[in-house]
């Protein structure tokens, strides 16, 4: 061993120390330890992976990203995985990508793309940005996913693509999903950044449409403190979406490759108009963005992919125990549904205050946050009453009922790695002083 591996092993050591020290959980004090919705699950590993890339000093994606991207695609099922530095840039890239004029059935300003009204902003807003008109349809109650009832009423002679998230990590219906997009040849892009791990029929969500997203916010099922992903069966889409990702360049060799680059034929690129040959890696094909991760946040995310499995466990197995715990209070609070073939790799716990209960959703939420367990909305509720929307160009299906009451009785608390029996008891209690309360 030479004198810097042995250095870089001692650091380690002192890292996996530091950890036990400085970052190991304080026992849970019931009233006084805020339970959260959601949070880091991390011991040492992470922090050496981290620090190990930051002694190699790769500032940039490196070997960490390249391992990762093959890992995540194992564990998804899929060939390519298209890293980006965050969810929200994924569904960026993503639909970016079914702009490319490299692509003969392209989207183009002014298509439509149908997506559900109650929706997280950047599951809308890349169809906002790349001069395409959204089509808002509305959502069910109990799983908050788009209402597939409505697909048909929503097609015009301009709909293009379909863009939707499995709401809460709770698969959407996707044997009708698919068999719309496919009779109507639409594009599909899934958002999964809070399903990884949940399955239809057996089958990963994600791996139904052209192209998924994946977000890895420290809320997520696995972090990088942030980052995300596009993933696709469909090596053209993964190039392209690439270049999206790499300022819009034609050139996926990267700078770990020998002068020349991997594909050999770097500096024989010819550009009309321009005498003699044109380096590649300055050859731009798309409008493209730096939206790239670090080789330190690849290192976090290969040690939590490892904690993945477990991860995934532990959110199903909180979900039934809180469920068991709240069913008691069905008169006041609508409990979340699945579909049969939906397997949940749940991200949080959604309830809705009924209409007539007896309080609104907000005392009942302050009532917990008060008592330190963290509550959370589901996203934007109906995203048209949202002050940014109200000027956007777009098409409504109907009147968007469920929306509202999304918005206005909707929220979640959390089912994450990080709880445990105890804490899971003190949600259940707390809630029970609530409703007692309002007898």
């Amino acid at each position: 061993m030479s004198d810097a591996e042995e250095l870089r092993q001692a650091i380690l050591a002192q890292v996996a120390e530091y950890y036990r020290k400085a970052h190991q959980e304080q026992p849970f004090q019931p009233g006084e330890t805020k339970v959260r919705y959601a949070g880091r699950v991390y011991d040492e590993r992470e922090m050496q992976n981290m620090v190990s890339a930051v002694l190699d000093f790769w500032l940039t994606a490196g070997p960490y990203a390249q391992e990762f991207e093959k890992k995540l695609g194992q564990f998804l099922g899929v060939r390519e995985v298209v890293p980006t530095n965050s969810g929200s840039s994924a569904n960026l890239v993503a639909l970016t990508t079914l702009r490319s004029s490299q692509l003969e059935n392209r989207l183009r300003p002014g298509d439509e793309v149908i997506v559900p009204a109650a929706s997280f902003p950047t599951t809308v807003n890349p169809v906002i940005q790349n001069q395409l008109i959204p089509v808002f349809v509305d959502s069910c109650l109990g799983d908050y996913n788009l209402d597939v009832t409505q697909l048909e009423t929503a097609v015009s002679p301009r709909t293009r693509a379909l863009m939707f998230a499995h709401t809460l990590g709770n698969p959407a219906d996707m044997d009708v999903i698919m068999e719309f997009v496919r009779r109507h040849d639409l594009f599909l892009i899934e958002d999964t950044c809070d399903a990884l791990g949940s399955k239809w029929d057996g089958k990963m969500v994600g791996t139904f449409g052209h192209m998924a997203t994946l977000s890895f916010f420290p809320a997520h099922h696995i972090t990088m403190g942030e980052g995300g992903a596009v993933y696709t069966n469909r090596p053209k889409l993964a190039k392209i979406a690439r270049a999206v990702r790499d300022w819009g360049r034609d050139c996926w060799c990267g700078y770990e490759y020998p002068v020349n680059g991997k594909c050999g034929i770097r500096f024989e690129r010819e550009i009309p108009g321009v005498p003699g040959y044109y380096d590649h890696r300055y050859y731009y094909t798309e409008i493209g963005y730096n939206l790239k991760i670090t080789d330190p946040q690849a290192a976090m995310g290969l040690a939590q992919l490892d904690k993945l499995p477990d991860f995934i466990a532990r959110r199903k197995q909180h979900f039934t125990y809180l469920y068991a715990g709240l069913q008691q209070y069905e008169q006041y609070i609508m409990l979340p549904t699945w579909h049969e073939k939906a397997d949940v790799s749940w991200f949080a716990f959604p309830i809705l205050v009924r209409d007539e209960a007896p309080f609104q959703r907000h005392e009942l939420t302050r009532f917990l946050e008060l008592n330190h367990v963290q509550t959370r909305l589901v996203f934007a509720g109906n995203i048209l009453r949202q002050p940014a929307y109200q000027e956007i160009e777009r098409r409504v299906v109907g009147d968007l009922p469920v929306a509202d009451q999304i918005m206005r009785g909707a929220f979640f608390i959390g089912v994450y790695p990080g709880l445990d029996i105890p804490r899971l008891d003190y949600i259940i209690d707390t809630f029970d002083k609530f409703f007692k309360s309002k007898r």
